[in-house]
């Protein structure tokens, strides 16, 4: 079976550690569902939710406000938590916490789900930095200075369909040192929250690919969380990445949340993307657990039904290997220090 790296799943947010081991009945991803998909790798986000966030429908679309700023130590407390369910996991033996490309590939090669602790939104992180030093000898390796909310690092997209990315400001001057000390020590910084001009301050700053963990084409769905042909371009600049989402509002051309969503609009963007700017800077960032998905592919366990699309529509096998598994490699070992 061909072994994929999924790069987003809020599975901490959603089952305590026992509960994802064992299996459970509802949700996207556990073991034994990862394991029948083939998921032998993924970065696993540690998500502060702020209260249910407002929807407004209107006739053309919808809209998400900015919800407000984390009351501070908030997500610091819910962060160390739900990090805590991630360790636990490995404790149990369902997974192992990678810090190199050398300890995924060791992964790989035991049969064992080499997980990428991942923070989604900084905001347990203090804007002087000094618990980032903390996070990353944990084991952090990837992190989003934002979320779609402000925050000491940034303001964030807000959801709007159709919408522009074009949402408010970007990222501050915390934020900038943020990256630049991420740079330094090797951890992924993820675009897919920024908006517009928060992407644009992460290209000036960043030293390391630019990567979208989980966000799809606005040339496609005029979603404002969507990647502009701009912004894709930037990306393959860099040799960077994009993991393109499961996300049925942002796969589809009329934005509906419908998980009657074919597997081809999942194909048509990963194609997009590829066809843009090469088949070795695009992979997959399903969001399971974070979203509506298509119910062609329901679960981690449907992951095969996806790659067998993609073969359909005229990726090679070495391509789909690329997309499922070998383009995540690559960019995290261009990243990653250690």
């Amino acid at each position: 079976m061909q072994p994929v790296f999924d790069g987003h799943n809020d599975a901490l947010l959603r089952a305590g550690a026992e509960a994802i081991a064992a299996g459970r009945p509802d949700g996207h991803l556990d073991i034994p569902r990862a394991r029948a998909g083939g998921l032998a790798g993924g970065i696993f986000a540690v998500f502060t939710p702020s209260e249910e966030p407002e929807l407004i429908e209107r006739e053309d679309g919808w809209e998400s406000p900015l919800p407000p700023a984390l009351a501070p130590g908030v997500a610091a407390e819910y962060a160390l938590r739900a990090a805590g369910r991630l360790f636990r996991l490995q404790e149990l033996g369902a997974l192992r916490v990678v810090r190199s490309v050398a300890e995924l590939d060791r992964c790989l090669d035991d049969g064992v789900l080499g997980a990428v602790l991942h923070l989604e939104g900084a905001e347990a992180i203090d804007p002087e930095l000094e618990a980032l030093e903390l996070w990353h000898a944990a084991g952090l390796r990837s992190l989003g200075p934002v979320w779609s909310r402000p925050n000491a690092f940034g303001h964030g997209v807000a959801g709007r369909f159709p919408g522009t990315p074009d949402t408010g400001a970007g990222l501050t001057d915390a934020g900038r040192a943020l990256v630049r000390r991420c740079n330094e020590l090797g951890v992924l910084v993820d675009a897919s929250h920024l908006n517009l001009t928060g992407f644009w301050d992460l290209a000036a700053t960043t030293e390391a690919p630019l990567v979208a963990t989980h966000s799809c084409a606005y040339a496609l769905a005029p979603a404002s969380r969507n990647l502009t042909d701009e912004q894709l371009d930037a990306i393959g600049a860099s040799s960077g990445l994009v993991g393109i989402a499961f996300v049925a509002p942002f796969l589809r051309a009329d934005g509906r949340d419908d998980p009657d969503t074919p597997l081809a609009a999942v194909v048509a963007h990963v194609r997009h993307v590829a066809d843009r700017i090469g088949v070795e800077r695009v992979a997959l960032g399903s969001d399971f657990d974070g979203a509506t998905i298509p119910a062609a592919i329901g679960d981690a366990g449907g992951l095969p039904r996806l790659l067998d699309a993609l073969r359909d529509d005229g990726f090679s096998a070495d391509e789909v290997g690329q997309i499922a598994w070998g383009n995540w490699r690559r960019v995290l070992a261009a990243t990653w220090r250690s």
